[in-house]
């Protein structure tokens, strides 16, 4: 397996004598060391993007097509390698690998296209008094340098939501990946360079938010953030930037309500997918579930004993359903948090067991509002489910978070699913779907704590780009 452990800095590729480890959550074992970027890689990697500006000038929109459409030809070609680093990575289960390097050469190709289509339109200046012999238009022109940086959970498919669309509008990025899973995104470098990409454009440093990532953040010639990430770090890196376009998607606690008349059997399987996809540590994943109380009893049954068919352990076997979470810290904190709500008085149903980063499946009943585990982000194994009576509770329970990211509802009534569209808090609202939901092409984001701006292609090249107006005297 090929693994390219090395920064991406002017034009070159560039080590250091502090590394950092990046380890596999399941076993401990260090797959790989990368270097630890200084505060003078990330000045000269915000130098190199300026004179990534002036090669990017030269770029046609066909000629951006071209790179980026080669860009996601290679990943597809190198989808087994790539998935096997982010299994051993992250966690993930080489089937959840396979399927974020499916989605990555979506990202790419969809940005290549969208490249093709990035224009302005007239603007009829004689529609104002004494303007009658204007004439103008406007167009879209890039930002300048944009910087992605990007979580641990899909390091190479969320560095493609922001790095792609960024070149498809012509800018340059300064990259900073998660720490703790940067060899796949160093990998995609490389394939971008691999695929024409002049080599000033793109400059990829690894090391700390607290040091390498506030560099990026606050310095004046970064023209735009684009960030994953907890909703702390959010507020930190808005309160760091300064004059800069933001772009932040910041997490949930994402809720589902399926209703009286919901269809029970796909409730239970889509789920069961959205809240222990990836470990459950997934922006959108099923972390409250409200269900109607005429069927409330019959769901919990179907529930728990789906969740009990599932294989866990090691992500590298086929058969596995979930791995292991992303640090042996992580699994501990959801522990504690378990433990809050039974002794509040939630019913644990099944899991609550954890074997090092290993944390069980686990769903528990009729938690209180009070607790964590309804309150905040768990980015976990964990779902709980709670009863309803009334539409008006589910929408109050539903809407009762600081975050608003994306909500789902089982229903075959198109009243209530309207009504949900409407009164439920949240940038998407998936009816007889769960939240987990997400095509690549889809304008997504969220409402309140779950941050500003919206991601896919088409959406995030809008946000890369600012509009100049052209006016002409014809007289």
């Amino acid at each position: 397996m090929s693994l390219v452990q090395k920064m991406f800095i002017d034009g070159k590729w560039v080590d250091r004598e502090e590394r950092i480890d990046v380890v596999n959550p399941y076993d401990g074992s260090v797959i790989a060391a990368v270097p630890q970027a200084t505060s003078e890689d990330v000045n000269a990697a915000i130098c190199s993007c300026e004179a990534g500006l002036k090669e990017a000038k030269k770029l046609s929109r066909w000629e951006r097509y071209g790179i980026l459409k080669r860009a996601s030809e290679l990943i597809e070609q190198r989808q087994e390698e790539l998935a096997l680093i982010l299994a051993k990575e992250v966690g993930k289960t080489i089937q959840e690998a396979r399927r974020e390097v499916n989605r990555a050469t979506q990202t790419f190709l969809i940005s290549a296209e969208e490249a093709k289509r990035l224009h302005g339109e007239m603007v009829p200046f004689d529609a104002a008094p004494g303007a009658q012999s204007k004439f103008g238009f406007f167009m879209r022109v890039p930002l300048g340098v944009v910087a992605a940086i990007t979580p641990f959970n899909f390091p190479l498919n969320l560095a493609a939501h922001k790095i792609a669309p960024a070149l498809a509008a012509g800018n340059s990025v300064i990259f900073k990946p998660a720490t703790k899973t940067p060899l796949a995104d160093l990998m995609m470098v490389e394939i971008l360079l691999e695929a024409g990409l002049p080599t000033h454009m793109m400059n990829i440093v690894v090391g700390p938010g607290d040091s390498v990532g506030d560099r990026i953040v606050e310095d004046e010639r970064v023209r735009m953030i684009t960030f994953t990430g907890s909703l702390e770090v959010g507020k930190r890196i808005a309160h760091r930037a300064g004059l800069k376009k933001l772009a932040l998607e910041l997490g949930s606690n994402s809720a589902c309500v399926v209703a009286e008349d919901g269809d029970l059997k796909r409730a239970v399987e889509r789920i069961k997918i959205g809240a222990f996809a990836l470990a459950g540590q997934v922006c959108i994943s099923v972390q409250r579930v409200f269900v109607h109380s005429s069927v409330f009893d019959a769901f919990v049954e179907r529930f728990v004993a789906s969740v009990k068919k599932m294989n866990v352990g090691d992500q590298l076997r086929e058969e596995t359903d979930m791995g292991p979470m992303i640090s042996l810290e992580a699994a501990e904190k959801t522990g504690l948090w378990v433990e809050e709500a039974t002794q509040k008085g939630a019913r644990l149903q099944i899991g609550g067991e954890r074997s090092g980063a290993l944390f069980q499946p686990t769903v528990l009943t009729d938690v209180p509002r009070d607790c964590k585990l309804f309150r905040e982000e768990a980015f976990a194994p964990v779902v709980i489910i709670n009863r309803f009576d009334a539409m008006d509770d589910a929408v109050d329970m539903v809407n009762d978070s600081k975050y608003g990211l994306q909500a789902g509802i089982f229903t075959k009534d198109l009243r209530r699913a309207i009504r949900a569209a409407r009164e439920f808090e949240n940038g998407g609202v998936m009816v007889n779907e769960v939240p987990t939901f997400r095509v690549d092409l889809m304008p997504y984001g969220g409402q309140k704590g779950s941050g500003i701006g919206r991601e896919g292609p088409r959406f995030a090249i809008e946000e890369m780009t600012e509009i100049r107006v052209i006016a002409l005297e014809v007289s």
